[in-house]
């Protein structure tokens, strides 16, 4: 199967391929749902009712905004230009993921899983759809 055009591109990702690779992997994740409570321009993505990514435009610039454990997103931060603090979110918990930098797909891939495997983790047993320790490690 091919690649998808917007996750081909080892590094230096638009901000529509940035958000569509983005997308698309979160589409892959069980339960996954897309919503638009804050209007039209503005795409959330949630598991089980809980968001996990959003994807906005700050100033014509398309982001992805992910939820990242406090010493990840720090870790992450440090090593990659493009990756800030979450736009309109809780910084010592969410990222932001900006185009045109480093961050190729593989990357931009797990961390949208680890984002998801990060909310799941937070609900109650009975409700997850997958096992957030386990699900997605050493496989795509």
């Amino acid at each position: 199967m091919t690649e998808p055009a917007a996750c081909r591109s080892v590094t230096g990702m638009n901000g529509r391929e940035l958000q569509k690779c983005a997308a698309m992997r979160a589409r892959e994740l069980p339960a996954s749902t897309l919503e638009f409570p804050f209007g039209p321009d503005v795409d959330v993505y949630k598991v089980r009712g809980k968001v996990f990514m959003i994807h906005t435009v700050v100033d014509d610039e398309p982001l992805v905004v992910i939820k990242a454990s406090p010493s990840d997103g720090l870790a992450l931060r440090d090593a990659h230009a493009d990756i800030t603090p979450g736009y309109h979110m809780d910084k010592r918990h969410w990222i932001s993921l900006h185009p045109g930098g480093s961050l190729g797909p593989d990357v931009v891939e797990e961390l949208v899983t680890e984002s998801y495997r990060l909310v799941v983790a937070g609900l109650p047993s009975a409700q997850r759809p997958v096992e957030p320790h386990a699900f997605g490690r050493g496989q795509r």
